[in-house]
Protein backbone atom coordinates (compact mmCIF):
# COMPACT_ATOMS: atom_id res chain seq x y z
CA UNK A 1 0.00 0.00 0.00
CA UNK A 2 0.79 3.39 -1.20
CA UNK A 3 2.74 6.07 1.61
CA UNK A 4 3.84 9.40 2.06
CA UNK A 5 6.95 8.24 0.40
CA UNK A 6 5.77 7.49 -2.56
CA UNK A 7 3.52 10.41 -3.28
CA UNK A 8 6.89 12.37 -2.83
CA UNK A 9 8.63 10.37 -4.89
CA UNK A 10 6.18 10.40 -8.03
CA UNK A 11 5.40 14.45 -7.49
CA UNK A 12 8.83 14.62 -7.30
CA UNK A 13 8.49 16.93 -4.13
CA UNK A 14 10.03 16.04 -0.02
CA UNK A 15 7.89 14.23 2.31
CA UNK A 16 7.59 17.88 4.24
CA UNK A 17 6.23 19.31 1.11
CA UNK A 18 3.69 16.46 0.50
CA UNK A 19 2.66 16.51 4.34
CA UNK A 20 2.04 20.84 4.25
CA UNK A 21 -0.33 19.97 1.16
CA UNK A 22 -2.39 16.98 2.45
CA UNK A 23 -2.87 19.05 5.69
CA UNK A 24 -3.01 22.53 4.55
CA UNK A 25 -0.37 23.73 7.36
CA UNK A 26 1.39 25.92 4.65
CA UNK A 27 0.53 27.31 1.08
CA UNK A 28 1.92 25.41 -1.58
CA UNK A 29 2.37 26.38 -5.17
CA UNK A 30 -0.03 25.50 -7.35
CA UNK A 31 2.01 24.01 -9.90
CA UNK A 32 3.48 21.65 -6.87
CA UNK A 33 0.08 21.18 -5.10
CA UNK A 34 -1.36 19.63 -8.58
CA UNK A 35 1.30 17.10 -8.84
CA UNK A 36 0.97 16.12 -5.37
CA UNK A 37 -3.15 15.88 -6.31
CA UNK A 38 -2.11 13.50 -8.95
CA UNK A 39 -0.11 10.99 -7.08
CA UNK A 40 -2.24 11.11 -4.23
CA UNK A 41 -5.13 9.91 -6.93
CA UNK A 42 -2.52 7.94 -8.70
CA UNK A 43 -1.68 5.92 -5.45
CA UNK A 44 -4.60 5.77 -3.52
CA UNK A 45 -2.73 6.90 -1.18
CA UNK A 46 -4.34 6.02 2.59
CA UNK A 47 -7.54 4.33 0.78
CA UNK A 48 -8.06 7.89 -0.22
CA UNK A 49 -7.70 9.75 3.03
CA UNK A 50 -5.14 12.00 1.08
CA UNK A 51 -8.15 12.98 -1.18
CA UNK A 52 -10.51 13.33 1.96
CA UNK A 53 -8.43 15.48 3.68
CA UNK A 54 -7.79 17.72 0.41
CA UNK A 55 -11.13 18.27 0.31
CA UNK A 56 -11.35 19.11 3.96
CA UNK A 57 -14.03 16.44 5.39
CA UNK A 58 -13.08 14.99 8.87
CA UNK A 59 -14.37 11.93 10.51
CA UNK A 60 -14.40 14.32 13.82
CA UNK A 61 -11.90 11.03 15.44
CA UNK A 62 -8.69 10.82 17.07
CA UNK A 63 -6.88 7.46 17.00
CA UNK A 64 -5.50 7.55 20.65
CA UNK A 65 -2.69 4.70 21.02
CA UNK A 66 -2.03 4.10 24.16
CA UNK A 67 -0.97 0.29 24.47
CA UNK A 68 -1.20 -1.91 28.12
CA UNK A 69 2.18 -3.15 28.48
CA UNK A 70 3.25 -5.79 31.15
CA UNK A 71 3.78 -3.77 34.12
CA UNK A 72 1.14 -0.96 33.40
CA UNK A 73 -0.91 0.21 36.07
CA UNK A 74 -4.45 0.44 34.79
CA UNK A 75 -5.84 3.14 37.06
CA UNK A 76 -3.42 5.87 36.32
CA UNK A 77 -2.85 4.93 32.82
CA UNK A 78 -6.91 5.14 32.50
CA UNK A 79 -7.02 8.48 33.97
CA UNK A 80 -4.49 9.45 31.11
CA UNK A 81 -7.06 7.96 28.72
CA UNK A 82 -9.94 9.44 30.10
CA UNK A 83 -8.49 13.08 30.22
CA UNK A 84 -8.10 12.70 26.56
CA UNK A 85 -11.31 11.56 25.68
CA UNK A 86 -12.64 14.34 28.23
CA UNK A 87 -10.26 16.88 26.61
CA UNK A 88 -11.27 15.52 22.92
CA UNK A 89 -15.04 16.22 23.80
CA UNK A 90 -15.03 19.82 23.88
CA UNK A 91 -14.16 19.93 20.30
CA UNK A 92 -16.46 17.67 19.35
CA UNK A 93 -14.41 15.05 18.73
CA UNK A 94 -14.65 11.16 19.31
CA UNK A 95 -11.87 8.73 20.42
CA UNK A 96 -10.94 5.70 19.41
CA UNK A 97 -8.73 3.79 21.61
CA UNK A 98 -5.58 1.36 21.08
CA UNK A 99 -4.71 -0.76 23.03
CA UNK A 100 -2.79 -3.76 21.68
CA UNK A 101 0.87 -3.53 22.70
CA UNK A 102 2.20 -3.94 19.24
CA UNK A 103 0.86 -0.07 18.37
CA UNK A 104 2.14 0.29 15.09
CA UNK A 105 0.14 -1.65 13.41
CA UNK A 106 -3.13 -0.50 14.59
CA UNK A 107 -2.45 2.88 14.20
CA UNK A 108 -1.58 1.98 10.21
CA UNK A 109 -4.57 0.24 9.77
CA UNK A 110 -6.99 2.88 11.25
CA UNK A 111 -5.35 5.57 9.46
CA UNK A 112 -5.31 4.06 6.07
CA UNK A 113 -8.82 2.95 6.60
CA UNK A 114 -9.62 6.78 6.77
CA UNK A 115 -10.82 6.35 10.35
CA UNK A 116 -9.02 9.40 11.89
CA UNK A 117 -8.43 12.60 12.00
CA UNK A 118 -5.39 13.06 14.42
CA UNK A 119 -2.86 10.77 16.84
CA UNK A 120 -2.12 11.39 20.21
CA UNK A 121 0.40 8.69 21.99
CA UNK A 122 0.40 7.99 25.20
CA UNK A 123 3.22 6.12 27.52
CA UNK A 124 5.94 6.09 24.81
CA UNK A 125 9.14 4.92 25.17
CA UNK A 126 12.35 6.69 24.76
CA UNK A 127 12.85 4.79 21.63
CA UNK A 128 9.09 4.33 20.53
CA UNK A 129 8.64 2.89 16.74
CA UNK A 130 5.34 5.10 17.02
CA UNK A 131 7.12 8.20 16.61
CA UNK A 132 8.79 7.16 12.84
CA UNK A 133 5.38 5.87 12.22
CA UNK A 134 3.57 9.49 12.95
CA UNK A 135 6.07 10.93 10.94
CA UNK A 136 6.13 8.95 8.40
CA UNK A 137 1.87 8.96 8.28
CA UNK A 138 1.94 13.03 8.14
CA UNK A 139 -1.46 13.26 9.85
CA UNK A 140 -1.66 15.64 12.66
CA UNK A 141 -0.33 14.08 15.81
CA UNK A 142 0.80 15.42 19.64
CA UNK A 143 3.33 12.94 22.15
CA UNK A 144 2.19 12.81 25.72
CA UNK A 145 5.57 12.40 26.89
CA UNK A 146 8.86 13.12 25.64
CA UNK A 147 11.25 10.41 23.51
CA UNK A 148 14.68 10.61 23.28
CA UNK A 149 14.35 11.96 19.58
CA UNK A 150 11.26 14.57 19.32
CA UNK A 151 12.53 15.60 15.49
CA UNK A 152 9.66 16.40 14.14
CA UNK A 153 7.12 15.78 16.86
CA UNK A 154 5.12 17.93 19.04
CA UNK A 155 5.23 16.31 22.90
CA UNK A 156 3.88 17.58 26.51
CA UNK A 157 4.17 16.20 29.44
CA UNK A 158 4.81 16.96 32.69
CA UNK A 159 8.60 18.30 33.42
CA UNK A 160 9.99 15.26 35.39
CA UNK A 161 13.16 16.68 35.72
CA UNK A 162 12.30 19.67 37.53
CA UNK A 163 9.84 17.57 39.73
CA UNK A 164 13.07 15.12 40.64
CA UNK A 165 14.94 18.38 41.41
CA UNK A 166 11.87 20.35 43.21
CA UNK A 167 11.68 16.88 45.34
CA UNK A 168 15.60 16.67 46.32
CA UNK A 169 15.69 20.18 47.32
CA UNK A 170 12.73 19.77 49.69
CA UNK A 171 14.09 17.98 51.35
CA UNK A 172 17.59 19.17 51.57
CA UNK A 173 16.71 22.66 52.13
CA UNK A 174 14.50 21.00 55.43
CA UNK A 175 18.40 19.46 56.37
CA UNK A 176 18.23 15.71 55.09
CA UNK A 177 21.54 14.60 54.13
CA UNK A 178 20.25 10.70 53.42
CA UNK A 179 17.54 10.65 51.26
CA UNK A 180 16.51 7.32 49.70
CA UNK A 181 14.39 6.80 45.97
CA UNK A 182 11.83 4.26 45.76
CA UNK A 183 10.69 3.88 41.71
CA UNK A 184 8.57 2.15 39.24
CA UNK A 185 8.54 -1.17 38.94
CA UNK A 186 11.68 -2.94 37.30
CA UNK A 187 9.21 -3.91 34.10
CA UNK A 188 8.44 -0.52 33.21
CA UNK A 189 12.35 0.37 33.38
CA UNK A 190 13.15 -2.45 31.58
CA UNK A 191 11.15 -1.71 28.43
CA UNK A 192 12.24 2.22 27.80
CA UNK A 193 8.77 4.23 29.40
CA UNK A 194 10.42 7.64 29.07
CA UNK A 195 9.31 9.05 32.52
CA UNK A 196 10.81 6.88 35.01
CA UNK A 197 14.79 7.20 34.12
CA UNK A 198 13.86 11.23 33.58
CA UNK A 199 13.14 11.58 37.25
CA UNK A 200 15.76 8.94 38.31
CA UNK A 201 18.52 10.42 36.55
CA UNK A 202 17.56 14.26 37.38
CA UNK A 203 17.02 12.82 41.12
CA UNK A 204 20.67 11.71 41.39
CA UNK A 205 22.00 14.40 39.82
CA UNK A 206 20.49 17.76 41.95
CA UNK A 207 21.43 15.48 44.98
CA UNK A 208 25.05 14.61 43.86
CA UNK A 209 25.00 18.87 42.83
CA UNK A 210 24.02 19.41 46.30
CA UNK A 211 26.04 17.26 48.19
CA UNK A 212 23.50 15.13 49.78
CA UNK A 213 23.97 10.99 49.89
CA UNK A 214 21.32 9.02 47.74
CA UNK A 215 20.04 5.26 47.01
CA UNK A 216 17.48 4.41 44.50
CA UNK A 217 15.52 1.33 43.91
CA UNK A 218 12.67 -0.19 42.03
CA UNK A 219 9.73 -1.63 43.33
CA UNK A 220 7.22 -4.22 42.35
CA UNK A 221 3.60 -4.30 42.87
CA UNK A 222 3.60 -6.46 45.63
CA UNK A 223 4.28 -7.03 49.56
CA UNK A 224 7.70 -8.96 49.15
CA UNK A 225 9.04 -6.58 46.88
CA UNK A 226 7.79 -3.60 48.39
CA UNK A 227 9.43 -5.04 51.69
CA UNK A 228 12.94 -5.84 50.10
CA UNK A 229 13.15 -2.71 48.20
CA UNK A 230 12.36 -0.77 51.57
CA UNK A 231 15.02 -3.14 52.99
CA UNK A 232 17.69 -2.13 50.87
CA UNK A 233 17.18 1.74 50.74
CA UNK A 234 17.76 1.34 54.85
CA UNK A 235 21.11 -1.12 54.08
CA UNK A 236 22.40 1.11 52.32
CA UNK A 237 21.67 4.18 53.60
CA UNK A 238 21.19 3.41 57.48
CA UNK A 239 21.03 7.29 58.34
CA UNK A 240 18.17 7.55 55.47
CA UNK A 241 15.50 10.93 56.57
CA UNK A 242 14.45 11.30 53.97
CA UNK A 243 12.42 9.20 51.39
CA UNK A 244 10.73 10.08 47.73
CA UNK A 245 8.50 7.49 46.61
CA UNK A 246 7.77 7.73 42.42
CA UNK A 247 5.71 4.68 42.13
CA UNK A 248 2.11 3.78 41.98
CA UNK A 249 -0.26 4.41 44.69
CA UNK A 250 -0.48 0.52 45.97
CA UNK A 251 3.27 0.44 46.74
CA UNK A 252 3.48 3.81 48.03
CA UNK A 253 0.64 2.21 50.61
CA UNK A 254 2.65 -0.63 51.70
CA UNK A 255 5.65 1.16 52.05
CA UNK A 256 3.50 3.45 54.47
CA UNK A 257 2.23 0.43 56.21
CA UNK A 258 5.86 -1.24 56.59
CA UNK A 259 6.92 2.07 58.05
CA UNK A 260 3.98 2.17 60.39
CA UNK A 261 4.75 -1.29 61.25
CA UNK A 262 8.54 -0.55 62.09
CA UNK A 263 7.62 2.02 64.54
CA UNK A 264 8.76 4.45 62.13
CA UNK A 265 6.72 7.59 62.08
CA UNK A 266 6.42 10.29 59.17
CA UNK A 267 7.27 12.47 59.17
CA UNK A 268 9.45 12.68 62.94
CA UNK A 269 11.50 10.20 62.18
CA UNK A 270 11.37 10.30 58.16
CA UNK A 271 10.15 12.83 56.26
CA UNK A 272 8.32 11.23 52.83
CA UNK A 273 7.47 12.72 49.52
CA UNK A 274 5.34 11.23 47.37
CA UNK A 275 6.76 12.25 43.30
CA UNK A 276 4.88 12.69 40.30
CA UNK A 277 1.48 10.94 41.48
CA UNK A 278 -1.61 11.12 39.18
CA UNK A 279 -3.87 10.05 41.96
CA UNK A 280 -4.69 11.95 45.83
CA UNK A 281 -2.11 11.26 48.33
CA UNK A 282 -4.72 13.20 51.64
CA UNK A 283 -6.26 9.62 52.02
CA UNK A 284 -3.10 8.40 52.53
CA UNK A 285 -2.11 7.07 56.20
CA UNK A 286 -0.46 9.35 56.67
CA UNK A 287 -1.10 11.83 53.87
CA UNK A 288 1.68 12.84 51.70
CA UNK A 289 3.07 16.00 50.38
CA UNK A 290 2.93 15.19 46.79
CA UNK A 291 4.11 16.60 43.65
CA UNK A 292 1.01 15.98 41.35
CA UNK A 293 1.21 14.25 37.98
CA UNK A 294 -1.61 16.52 36.18
CA UNK A 295 -3.40 13.89 33.72
CA UNK A 296 -6.05 16.67 32.90
CA UNK A 297 -3.66 19.55 32.17
CA UNK A 298 -1.06 17.04 30.11
CA UNK A 299 -4.09 15.99 27.84
CA UNK A 300 -6.26 18.92 27.50
CA UNK A 301 -2.88 20.60 26.03
CA UNK A 302 -2.63 17.05 23.88
CA UNK A 303 -5.61 17.76 22.44
CA UNK A 304 -5.48 21.77 22.40
CA UNK A 305 -2.23 21.18 20.30
CA UNK A 306 -3.74 18.72 17.84
CA UNK A 307 -6.28 20.76 17.03
CA UNK A 308 -3.80 23.64 16.38
CA UNK A 309 -1.95 21.61 13.87
CA UNK A 310 -5.37 21.26 12.32
CA UNK A 311 -4.92 25.17 11.40
CA UNK A 312 -1.56 24.96 10.86
CA UNK A 313 -1.11 27.10 14.26
CA UNK A 314 1.51 25.09 15.36
CA UNK A 315 5.15 23.86 14.34
CA UNK A 316 6.58 20.04 15.74
CA UNK A 317 8.36 21.25 19.31
CA UNK A 318 8.07 20.21 23.26
CA UNK A 319 6.33 21.47 25.90
CA UNK A 320 6.78 20.84 29.81
CA UNK A 321 4.51 21.23 32.41
CA UNK A 322 5.92 23.40 35.52
CA UNK A 323 5.56 21.13 38.39
CA UNK A 324 3.57 21.95 41.81
CA UNK A 325 4.17 21.24 45.21
CA UNK A 326 1.56 20.23 47.99
CA UNK A 327 2.49 20.28 51.44
CA UNK A 328 0.43 17.77 53.30
CA UNK A 329 2.30 17.56 56.59
CA UNK A 330 4.64 14.41 55.33
CA UNK A 331 7.74 16.79 55.94
CA UNK A 332 9.84 18.73 58.73
CA UNK A 333 13.37 19.68 59.43
CA UNK A 334 15.76 17.37 60.85
CA UNK A 335 16.91 19.61 63.48
CA UNK A 336 12.81 19.42 64.74
CA UNK A 337 13.36 16.29 66.02
CA UNK A 338 13.74 15.31 69.07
Amino acid sequence: MANIHDVARVAGVSISTVSYALSGKRSIAASTKQRIDDAVLELDYRANAGARMLKGARTQILALSAPLHAGTHAPAHMTFVLSVVTAARKYDYDVLLLTQDEATSGLRRVVRSSLVDGIVLLDVSTSDPRTDLVRELGLPATVIGIPDDTDGLTCVDLDFERAAELAVRRLVDLGHREIGLIGQAPLVYERGSNFPPRFRDAFLAEATRLGATVGFTPAPEESAGVRAALDGLSATLPGMTGLVLHCNEPVQSMVLDLLSQRGVSVPNDLSVISACSSFSTDHLNPPLDVIPLPADLSCTRAIELTMAQFAGDVEPHVEYIDPTYVELGSTAPLTSRP
